[in-house]
């Protein structure tokens, strides 16, 4: 099987580390890719913001199946651009990518198919913005509606910076969505999906803000572990019969078929798990972390979707044990990174490249945000850490910065439900 993937980040270089290890995998490309990507696929330059290029670089390319990693090609129909040269998918059709291209959408579809959800209120007038956030609070939480890279979120106990956030949104012509704040500690789930049939990944949990102990602002995930020791033993099953497949159920049924990969990021109340968000493709970092777990050969599983026969794959399998993943982010990150400087020590094949680039001398450098992801396995998540911050100790990039508490509280056994 020829596989193209698509995007250039530390998820498409998981996707493809695995890929590299499927049986069934015959070549591999990688487009536009990275300087990490390039060591396991062959690499093509492409727009990813442009279906029309996407899928004239598969036909290029003689793809067996495509596989689309980031949200913006395929909010933007590249998918369907794919599907619609002949060649098989793994990805939501533009349509359904609203899943995660408008938090309005999603709000419509939950409450449609009865799924439970934080209380939202969407806001596009600024002069009705005030009356709507006297009736949220005392932590409000205020979000862009549409895609921002894991950045559109402000969760905050002060209202004058809540209001600063919305009006900034607003003025940039975004509507806002108001939502209540959710107890509870939060956890990403990835279903594998065909239109009906729901296979379930591994539960993961990712760190969102910059600094130790959740300081700071929102990023794009500064790390993450799985599986959740601490996740009730039937969190899984309960998710996808509540959550996962009512909300496949109702895409199907206004005609919009989800397939691919349907991510929901979850509080685990008090009441139960509750949606946060939905994505629509692989999470990142958790990828990374749940994909270095996974022992079933990928390429199948992602085949079967794209082609709607995922009822008859035959049953996941994972290794045991834990793996964490700890993000390197340049300096400046998430506001202003820099880049251009050189990276030394990432050569470990558990180093997933994100933000990097290979310069005409032959150096690696930073040419992104999130420039490194860091995984480390181990029997225990303790053992994991260990030796994913080992690993982290042993790459130098000038000015780099990265949380020191990935799955900390969790290796204590700190994190609970209850």
């Amino acid at each position: 099987m020829r596989v193209l993937v698509i995007g250039s980040g530390a998820r498409e270089h998981a996707l493809l580390l695995a890929l590299s290890h499927d049986p069934t995998e015959t070549a591999l490309a990688c487009a536009p890719g990275n300087a990490g990507t390039a060591a396991v696929a062959e690499s093509y330059g492409v727009d990813v913001t442009d279906p029309v290029a996407v899928a004239a670089r598969a036909r290029e390319w003689d793809a067996d199946l495509v596989v689309i990693g980031p949200e913006v090609p395929l909010v933007a129909g590249a998918a369907d651009a794919v599907r619609a040269a002949g060649i098989a998918c793994f990805g939501p059709s533009a349509a359904a990518a609203r899943i995660e291209g408008s938090k309005a959408f999603a709000k419509e579809v939950m409450q449609a198919a009865g799924v439970p959800t934080a209380h939202g209120e969407i806001v596009i007038n600024p002069a009705k913005l005030d009356a709507a956030l006297s009736r949220f609070g005392p932590t409000w939480v205020v979000k862009d509606d549409g895609l921002a890279a894991g950045k559109g979120v402000l969760v905050t106990t002060d209202l004058a910076a809540a209001r600063n956030h919305a009006m900034i949104l607003l003025e940039n012509g975004h509507p806002v969505l108001l939502e209540s704040f959710l107890d509870g500690p939060e956890a990403s789930l990835f279903c594998v999906v065909d239109g009906t049939t729901v296979v379930p990944l591994l539960p993961a949990q990712d760190f969102k803000r910059v600094g130790d102990d959740d300081a700071g602002p929102n990023t794009g995930g500064m790390g993450a572990y799985a599986p959740l020791p601490w996740a009730p033993a039937d969190l899984v099953k309960d998710v996808v019969a509540k959550i996962i497949q009512p909300v496949v159920d109702e895409l199907a049924a206004r005609g919009t078929a989800f397939s691919g990969l349907l991510y929901a990021g979850l509080a685990l109340t008090s009441n139960g798990p509750q949606v946060i968000e939905f994505n629509c493709r692989f999470g990142d970092p958790e990828t990374q972390a749940v994909l270095a777990l996974l022992r079933t050969p990928i390429a199948a599983l992602l085949n079967a979707a794209a082609t709607g026969t995922l009822a008859a794959h035959p049953p996941l399998e994972w290794h045991d044990g834990y793996a964490v993943t700890v993000v390197i982010a340049a300096e400046g990150y998430p506001a202003r990174p820099r880049t251009g400087d050189v990276i030394t020590g990432a050569e470990h094949p558990d180093i997933l490249h994100a933000g990097t680039r290979r310069r005409d001398d032959g150096a690696i450098v930073s040419a992104g945000g999130r420039v490194l992801s860091v995984v480390g396995t181990g029997s225990t998540l303790t053992e994991a850490r260990e030796d994913a911050y080992r690993k982290v100790s042993e790459v130098h990039l000038a000015g780099s910065h990265h949380r020191t508490d990935i799955a900390a509280r969790a290796a204590k056994g700190e994190v609970t439900t209850r």
